[in-house]
């Protein structure tokens, strides 16, 4: 699959001249603790759905402002040479999430080893969580920080995850670009259909990519 510049969802910010390195640890049932969890049978695992919140003392009604439900599709993610490109089948949105070194000096064409994953920028989804499962046992990373909108590059941490297991996102927490380690992954990916996204952009904020290990710990 390719992607082309009209396909992109958004415009990625660049500019920056200053990598945050996060630490990386192994995604672990303790070490997500807050974040989210392992996952091993995706089409059992519950999908937290928030209720829309009340925009002032009067409350929304208990049968409402949840029912928006889950939706779900494949979500494909593919490096061309130092480029990071994905494509998410269940919102039908298409990204350009990163870069394997400046993105002014990023090739397609480029076979060198990645050492890490250069992010622009990361969001969380106040209506409901995320489950990705990967679909043929691809190893990933994945950058998560705990909720709270003054979030900073320093808050996050990425986690591996060996492609045996999918992960779960919890709603609220912030995530940057789940980052395969091939060239190409395939991951079912389940969330709220609301799709509701806050965004933290590094390069603006910041002045930095957020860099993503690309190893294991």
């Amino acid at each position: 699959m390719d992607a082309l510049p009209n396909d992109i969802s958004d415009i990625p910010t660049t500019g920056a001249r200053r990598l945050h390195v996060t630490p990386l640890v192994e995604a672990t049932e303790q070490a997500l603790e807050g974040y989210g969890a392992l996952v091993r049978d995706p089409r059992s695992f519950p999908i937290e759905i928030v209720r829309w919140p009340a925009q002032g003392w009067r409350p929304v009604d208990e049968n409402s402002g949840n029912q928006g439900g889950i939706t779900e599709g494949v979500f494909e993610f593919w490096w061309k040479g130092e480029v990071l490109f994905a494509r998410n089948n269940a919102v039908g949105d298409s990204y350009l999430f990163g870069w394997s070194t400046w993105p002014e000096e990023a090739k397609a064409e480029a076979t060198t080893t990645r050492e890490h994953a250069y992010i622009w920028r990361a969001n969380y989804h106040p209506d409901g969580g995320q489950l990705i499962y990967p679909l043929h046992g691809e190893p990933f990373v994945v950058p998560l920080a705990l909720p709270g909108d003054d979030v900073s590059p320093d808050r996050f941490t990425t986690f591996w995850c060996d492609g045996t297991c999918g992960l779960y996102v919890r709603p609220n927490v912030w995530h940057g670009a789940f980052v395969p380690l091939a060239d190409h992954a395939e991951f079912l990916d389940r969330q709220g259909r609301v799709h509701a996204r806050v965004y933290v952009d590094f390069v603006k904020e910041f002045g930095c990519y957020l860099a993503a290990p690309l190893r294991r710990p």
